[in-house]
């Protein structure tokens, strides 16, 4: 897994070998693992949670959706203007000892608001994780290197999507839902402790080309306000349309991360641990290849045109589209098995291209709150209101469709992915230029 550094020459001026970058990064992608395990594990025990507090699919999908993205997000925009001027390793670890530790308390709630308000702390915790770790590999990972780097960082996703699988179902139906949460809250605890005396935190820009240069080094110290990098990035046409796509792709991405599950018990009636075991090897297999992939992808092709880095997520989607539109209208179980690994090796893929362009479009002091800013928009929209609208629609649904509701439901919402599709093509045509011009900030 370890990025070849540009030379021997940059090894020595920063004091980072090799090895230890890629341990910084695999430490890294282990805490975001947590960090979506401990998101993502509501879906896995949605059925016993409806069932014991009575809940709609509509209530359901906000505890999953807005409850915990409004606060995810809001957070996330102070912990980063905090980061780019701070001990971003210090963050990370007090940010996943918090949400680790409210994971824990989500399996001692009593009611639904109980579970509620453990989810918002949740939230809150994990408002600290990204944005830090993406300031942290931007600058141990020089440009040409940074969207591989950062999808390896991605991996994160569906790494957790899968340990709350294998761990969260058959935890579940041994000793109930409540322990798969006391469980998954563990790791995030020891690993907090890791970060706090592992990492050491590297110079600003020091992955930058020639990064003793008096401009650099200017660049580097300099400390723009909140609002003086929000204007900056919506001054970039390109990030502009990055912004919007991931947004929209995001949407459809955590409706199903969210639902699948739940669709595959109800309109295939698999068994929930049987179809927790099949959607885990999915995300371990096919999630994690595809992330990986496109970040690469996005490097390489990118070396002869930038614009590759933004038209390679456009081409993955455009690609997984069709296969996931019919995975979810087939009544072939054994079909569907076999159809649906290919857009989930696609729908990770705009993670590290899209992570990569963010902090390649703003400059040196501008990364942490950059990434949170995107964060902020595409979890406020993406995961605040993908799994609600999607049960929302599963539930206005139920009449017409009764326990197939909520395939319809997915099935509408995906065709939102072409319009995502659109964006990042636009975010190419522009991508040279607004490249240049963060450089110079």
């Amino acid at each position: 897994m370890a990025i070849a550094d540009s030379g021997a020459a940059q090894a020595g001026q920063d004091g980072y070998s090799s090895a230890y970058k890629t341990y910084i990064l695999v430490l890294l992608t282990a805490v975001y693992t947590t960090n979506y395990a401990d998101r993502q594990i509501l879906s896995v025990l949605a059925t016993p949670i409806i069932k014991e507090f009575g809940l709609t699919d509509g209530e359901m999908g906000a505890l999953g959706g807005i409850a915990f993205a409004l606060f995810y997000t809001s957070f996330g925009i102070p912990v980063a203007i905090l980061a780019d001027r701070a001990s971003r390793t210090r963050i990370m670890a007090g940010a996943a000892a918090m949400w680790s530790a409210f994971t824990v308390l989500c399996g001692l709630a009593g009611n639904y608001w109980h579970l509620l308000i453990a989810r918002v702390g949740v939230g809150i915790g994990e408002a600290g994780g990204s944005p830090p770790a993406h300031s942290l590999i931007s600058d141990l990972y020089a440009p040409k290197q940074r969207a591989t780097a950062l999808a390896v960082y991605a991996t994160g996703v569906p790494f957790g999507v899968a340990v709350g699988l294998f761990l969260g179902a058959p935890i579940a139906a041994a000793y109930g839902w409540r322990a798969a949460f006391l469980v998954l809250g563990i790791p995030g605890l020891l690993l907090s402790l890791l970060v706090l005396f592992t990492v050491r935190e590297p110079r600003r820009g020091q992955s930058e080309t020639a990064p003793d240069s008096v401009a650099a080094v200017e660049r580097a110290a300099a400390k723009p306000t909140f609002w003086e990098v929000l204007r900056f990035m919506f001054s970039q046409r390109a990030l502009r349309h990055v912004i919007i796509g991931a947004t929209i792709v995001t949407t459809v991405g955590y409706a199903g991360v969210q639902w699948n599950l739940t669709f595959l018990i109800r309109s295939h009636a698999m068994d929930p641990v049987f179809a927790a075991y099949y959607l885990g090897t999915v995300a371990i297999i096919a999630g994690v290849a595809g992330t990986f992939l496109a970040g690469y992808l996005a490097d390489l092709l990118g070396r002869r045109d930038p614009r590759w880095n933004a038209w390679i997520v456009a081409l993955l989607f455009l690609v997984g589209l069709p296969f996931g539109t019919y995975a979810l209208m087939t009544d072939d179980t054994t079909l569907l098995m076999w159809l649906l690994p290919l857009p989930v090796l696609v729908s990770g893929g705009y993670l590290g291209p899209t992570f990569a362009m963010t902090q390649n479009l703003v400059g040196l002091r501008m990364r942490a709150v950059a990434s949170a800013l995107l964060l902020f928009i595409i979890n406020l929209i993406g995961m605040g209101l993908g799994p609600w609208v999607a049960g929302l629609l599963s539930d206005m649904f139920a009449a017409e469709y009764g326990v197939h509701a909520l395939r319809h439901a997915l099935f509408l919402m995906g065709f939102l992915s072409i319009w995502g599709v659109l964006h990042y093509w636009l975010a190419g045509r522009s991508l040279i230029a607004d490249y240049a011009r963060a450089a110079q900030t």
